[in-house]
């Protein structure tokens, strides 16, 4: 059973407890507001300010598990906080470890920091999770996606138009590492894994075929990555790793070298803003 009263005072809370600056807002010199604002907290829910300011008031409807996943992201919720908001809007809380899409708030207060920077959050899958409006700009818009196709790994293999930022020659090499990559995930997770499922729904396809039938592991990624963008063509990046391993999250950060003509692509892109690239 859903207990309003206490899920309203916690996410009065919560929301009072997390300031501009903790979720990548903008303060304002005029800003007389304890914490954020009802409709801050919506826009990063992605839900309306009328149906968050009702939760709060204790007088919304049941909110469903997507909901709940959704409010506990946009609070920057910990792990064990998110389990409790669960249980108090009357929902069993979704597993933890390596099949949680929630992101720990320490990752999104790293990612809320990189506005002028390409980076995302990816799933041990590759499942995009989070993406900044930069990392966007660069290769598209992923984190809408759904099923399988929500991993690079697999849109790789499945959907020609995902390889067009990159250079022929680093597609070949991109391939060995997603191949490799996955079947070194299998021999970890098992038969029985998210990981196995993918294999099998990628086992007809003859490009995956070619590369998963070397047995390759250890295969990584290059230091400096190539991109190829219609808008500010071609772009070296180098690529950062930073793991969650509770959630075996990883965050992926793109730098150019500072005076650099990627640098300064990048820079263009930043101006340029997120183009419509989500088809990739």
């Amino acid at each position: 059973m859903i207990d309003r009263p206490a899920l309203a005072e916690f996410l009065r809370l919560r929301r009072n407890a997390l300031q501009p600056e903790d979720v990548g807002l903008p303060r304002g010199s005029r800003r007389r507001t304890e914490g954020l604002r009802r409709e801050e907290v919506a826009v990063l829910c992605n839900m309306s300010t009328d149906y968050y300011a009702r939760l709060e008031r204790g007088t919304g409807p049941q909110p469903s598990e997507q909901m709940v996943a959704a409010i506990a992201q946009g609070l920057h919720l910990s792990m064990d906080e998110r389990d409790h908001v669960f249980r108090l809007a009357g929902q069993h809380p979704p597993v933890r470890g390596t099949a949680s899409e929630h992101v720990g708030p320490g990752m999104l207060r790293i990612l809320d920091r990189l506005i002028d920077t390409p980076a995302e959050i990816v799933s041990e899958l590759g499942e995009t999770l989070r993406q900044t409006p930069l990392a966007k700009a660069l290769t598209g818009d992923a984190v809408q996606r759904t099923g399988y196709s929500r991993s690079l790994g697999y849109r790789w293999f499945t959907d020609p138009s995902s390889r067009e930022p990159y250079p022929e020659d680093e597609q070949l090499v991109l391939s060995r590492v997603y191949a490799a990559g996955l079947r070194e995930l299998v021999a970890m997770r098992g038969p029985g894994s998210r990981a196995a499922a993918m294999v099998d729904a990628l086992w007809d396809n003859p490009q995956f075929r070619v590369v998963w039938d070397r047995h390759e592991v250890g295969v990584r990624l290059p230091e400096v990555k190539r991109f190829l963008h219609p808008a500010v063509g071609a772009l070296e990046l180098a690529c950062q790793t930073l793991l969650d391993p509770d959630q075996s999250h990883r965050m992926l950060v793109y730098t150019a070298v500072p005076g650099s003509v990627s640098h300064e692509r990048l820079q263009l892109l930043a101006v340029i803003g997120t183009q419509d690239l989500s088809s990739r």
